[in-house]
C-alpha cells in the first residue's frame, strides 16, 4: 500500500502504516475470551483453540465492516478520532511505559534521554547508530552492569533458543466447535472488540492522513480482517490491526521498507525462540522510553494537526481512557478501591472507545454550532449505550438504561437549539424576500 502510494503521488518519504496487535485489544481478548475459555474448560490448549476460532471470527467480521470505512471516516470529526487515540497513547502506551521506565531509574532516565536527545533533538549519537538501537543496547549494558539485571537472565534467556516451525494448524476449526457450542456467550466480546478494532485502524489511518500519508481506510480494515484470519490459522490468537506506532515511525522517518524489515525479523525471531530469549535478556525498563515517546508523539499530533478552536473536543476525547486505563487494570484484582474511588469509572471505561469519538465529535458541532449532528450523535450514543455497546459489560437490550436516557434528553436539548436556527433562517428568508418585494 505505501508503495503504490509513493508512486501515485511520486514522492519517496512514504511512511508504511505499522500493523500488528493493539494493546487493548490484546487486552479484552486476553481477559474477555482466553481466560474464561480457560476457567470453564479447564484445559489451556482447548482455550487457545477457542480463542483462535475467536480470534478468525474476528477478522471475518472486520472484513464486512470494511465496506462501511470511508463513509465513517467522511462523517466523524478528526478531532474526535485523534483523540480518542491520543487517550489509548496517552494511559496505555506513553504513561504506563514511563512507570515501566522508572522501574530502573538509572537505566530508564538514560535510555529516555538518548531517545529524547537522538529523536526529538535529531542529535546525531556516537557512529550514527539510530537512537532506538543505541538505547536499547546502552540501556541493557548499563542494566547487567549495575545490577538491576541478573546474569542468570542471560542463559535463562539462552535456553529458548532452537527451532520452532511456523505451521498452519487445525485448531481454529476445532475451536469453532466450542464458540458455537457451550462457549456462545464470547460472542458479545468477539463484536463490540472488532468494532473497536475497525475504528482504531481508521483512527490511526486518519493520524497518518494528517501527518501526509493518505491512505484508504476501507482496504486497511480489509487487511485487518485477512490478516487476522491468516494468523488464526497459524495460531496467532489476537486480531490485528493498524496501530499507534504509525506516527511515531513518521516521525522517525521510517519508509516502506521497515515494515517488511519488522516482519522479517519477527519470522526469524520467533522461528528460532530468539523473542523468548530477547524478553528474558532485555529488561522492559530499556524498551519502554522508546514506547513513552511513541505515546507522546501520538498525543502531540493530536492537537497539531487540528485546529486551535478543537483542543477541547481532543482532550474530552481523551478522558474516557483514563477511566478505561484504572478499569482495565485494578476493577478485576480490586474492584472495591474503583468503586470507593467513583462508581463512574467502569461504565466510563465500557466501550471507552465509542464514548471517546461521539463526546469528541459533539463537542466538535457544538464548536461548529451543528446543533443538528450533535443531536444526531447523541442519539446514537443513546443506541449504543441502550445495547451496550458503551457502558456497559456486555451485549444486551436495555444494558445501560440511564446513560441512554442522558443521552437522548441531550439530543432533544441540542435538537431544540437547532429548530430554533432553522426558525430564525426562516423568518430572516421570508423578510429579505419582503424587502426585496
Amino acid at each position: 500500500m505505501a508503495n503504490r502510494l509513493a508512486k501515485k503521488e511520486n514522492r519517496t518519504n512514504v511512511t508504511a502504516l505499522s500493523y500488528g496487535i493493539s494493546t487493548p485489544v490484546m487486552f479484552i481478548f486476553l481477559f474477555g475470551v482466553l481466560v474464561p475459555a480457560n476457567a470453564l474448560t479447564g484445559d489451556p490448549e482447548l482455550a487457545w483453540k477457542i480463542a483462535v476460532a475467536a480470534a478468525f471470527l474476528s477478522g471475518l467480521i472486520e472484513v464486512l465492516a470494511s465496506f462501511s470505512g470511508k463513509w465513517i471516516q467522511r462523517n466523524l470529526p478528526r478531532a474526535a478520532m485523534l483523540g480518542a487515540l491520543a487517550g489509548v497513547a496517552l494511559a496505555f502506551i506513553a504513561g504506563e511505559m514511563l512507570f515501566k521506565t522508572l522501574e530502573m531509574p538509572v537505566v530508564g532516565l538514560f535510555v529516555l534521554a538518548v531517545i529524547l536527545l537522538g529523536i526529538v533533538g535529531k542529535v546525531s549519537l556516537p557512529f550514527k547508530i539510530p537512537a532506538s538501537l543505541f538505547a536499547i543496547v546502552i540501556g541493557t549494558i548499563l542494566a547487567f552492569g549495575l545490577g538491576y539485571a541478573e546474569v542468570g537472565a542471560i542463559g535463562e534467556g539462552l535456553g529458548n533458543l532452537g527451532f520452532y516451525p511456523i505451521l498452519p494448524s487445525l485448531a481454529v476449526f476445532e475451536g469453532f466447535q466450542y464458540l458455537f457450542g457451550a462457549m456462545i456467550a464470547l460472542l458479545a466480546v468477539i463484536l463490540p472488540i472488532t468494532i473497536y478494532n475497525a475504528v482504531e485502524t481508521m483512527n490511526n489511518v486518519e493520524a497518518m492522513s494528517a501527518e501526509g500519508d493518505s491512505y484508504d481506510v476501507r482496504e486497511c480494515q480489509a487487511v485487518d480482517g485477512v490478516g487476522t484470519m491468516i494468523g488464526a490459522i497459524f495460531g496467532g490468537l489476537f486480531p490485528t490491526t493498524v496501530y499507534i506506532a504509525s506516527v511515531g515511525s513518521k516521525w522517525m522517518g521510517a519508509g516502506r521498507g521497515y515494515s517488511i524489515l519488522n516482519a522479517g525479523v519477527f519470522l526469524f525471531a520467533a522461528m528460532f525462540g530468539v523473542i523468548a530469549a530477547l524478553s528474558a535478556i532485555i529488561p522492559v525498563a530499556v524498551v519502554a522510553p522508546i514506547l513513552v515517546y511513541v505515546g507522546v508523539s501520538m498525543v502531540s499530533s493530536a492537537f497539531s494537526t487540528n485546529e486551535k478552536k478543537y483542543y477541547i473536543a481532543v482532550a474530552i476525547a481523551m478522558l474516557p481512557y483514563f477511566a478505561n486505563y484504572l478499569m482495565t487494570r485494578f476493577n478485576g484484582n480490586n474492584p472495591e478501591m474503583i468503586a470507593n474511588l467513583s462508581s463512574g469509572i467502569v461504565p466510563l471505561g465500557q466501550g471507552a472507545m465509542f464514548t471517546a469519538i461521539i463526546l469528541g465529535a459533539i463537542t466538535v458541532f457544538l464548536i461548529d454550532q451543528e446543533f443538528h449532528k450533535a443531536a444526531i450523535f447523541s442519539f446514537i450514543a443513546a443506541g449504543l449505550s441502550f445495547i451496550g455497546l458503551m457502558h456497559a459489560p456486555s451485549l444486551q437490550f436495555g444494558a445501560a438504561t440511564e446513560y441512554a436516557i442522558g443521552y437522548v434528553l441531550i439530543g432533544v436539548f441540542f435538537g431544540a437549539y437547532w429548530l430554533k436556527d432553522v426558525r430564525v433562517a426562516s423568518e430572516e428568508k421570508t423578510k429579505t424576500k419582503a424587502e426585496a418585494a
